[in-house]
């Protein structure tokens, strides 16, 4: 299942989040002149927002086959390994470990000609919904 325009960032930056394969969130994007730097590429803080919510989504793909239960997180180190280049980018998250209300989870970012962009990984909590109010 593809999930369009449910945030305002998202319809800010323009990227689906795919649900279809739980626990994996995935989210993709297709490069813009919007989506890059001064040099022509991928701008870092776009390629982290991506590898962000691939983490944040299956964090909450672990518990709820719709994607529903927030992970907020806690922290978030980012490598960049590639000059992302127009085209689609595609970012994964995969769990490492964790408990109850805590995960962690590693996550990839990968252009459409299979070069790795960047990777991530980070902490994220699980967080009542009631309590985000």
């Amino acid at each position: 299942m593809l999930i369009r325009d449910e945030t305002g960032t998202q319809t800010l930056v323009g990227y689906v989040v795919d649900i279809s394969d739980p626990p994996h969130g995935r989210c993709y994007l297709d490069l813009g002149p919007q989506h890059l730097n001064r040099h022509g590429v991928l701008h870092g803080g776009i390629a982290a927002t991506l590898l962000d919510n691939a983490c944040g989504m299956t964090g909450s793909l672990s518990v709820d086959p719709k994607g529903l239960n927030p992970f907020l997180t806690i922290s978030l180190t980012t490598q960049f390994l590639a000059a992302g280049k127009p085209g689609r980018v595609t970012a994964t998250g995969r769990i490492k470990g964790g408990g109850r209300s805590l995960l962690y989870i590693d996550a990839e970012l990968v252009h459409e000609d299979g070069t790795v962009i960047a990777t991530s990984t980070g902490v994220f909590k699980r967080v009542p919904q009631e309590k985000l109010t």
